[in-house]
């Protein structure tokens, strides 16, 4: 279940030390719930992008390849991030909230088809803005039975009232 906040004021409050930033660092928002990789959805992402190498699209091939079978598109793992990411944090009373964008993006290891994701978030900072509330948030992309994450992001988000 998601964390809830109430409005741009709701967010700033997550642990205010001044008017204009929080201290986050308690500010852990947990797991989502794991979500499976499918073929299927590997190839509707490659017809999308136009992205059809064989370590994605070719289950055969790819069982030789490097990386012994099909593997995502790092690009559908951090796009698969806009679900997860909604089951970690919900703002309610707002009139929009945007993807802002990303400070950085990491791909450690390969997400192979047919197993399982989540995301994990915590809060790294939430600043007042013009109309609102930026928040970035450390965001990891775990593959169930794996050390490494698949996906490290920090995503930037804003909140307008």
């Amino acid at each position: 279940m998601p964390r809830t906040v109430t409005g741009v004021a709701g967010l700033l409050d997550l642990g205010a030390v001044g008017p204009d930033t929080v201290n986050p660092s308690a500010v852990d928002l947990g797991h989502s719930s794991w979500l499976a990789i499918e073929q299927e959805r590997v190839n509707t992402f490659a017809d999308a992008t136009d992205d059809h190498q064989w370590i994605h699209v070719d289950p055969e091939r790819a069982a030789a390849g490097p990386f012994g079978g099909a593997i995502a598109h790092g690009y559908l793992t951090l796009s698969l991030l806009i679900p997860l990411w909604s089951e970690l944090l919900t703002v309610t009373d707002v009139a929009m909230g945007v993807n802002y964008g990303l400070n950085k993006v990491r791909f450690p290891a390969p997400v192979h088809v047919g197993s399982r994701i989540r995301a994990h978030g915590t809060i790294a900072s939430v600043t007042e803005v013009k109309g609102g509330a930026e928040v970035v948030v450390d965001l990891s992309v775990e593959i169930e039975g794996q050390d490494k994450p698949a996906c490290a992001a920090q995503a930037v988000y804003r909140f307008f009232a």
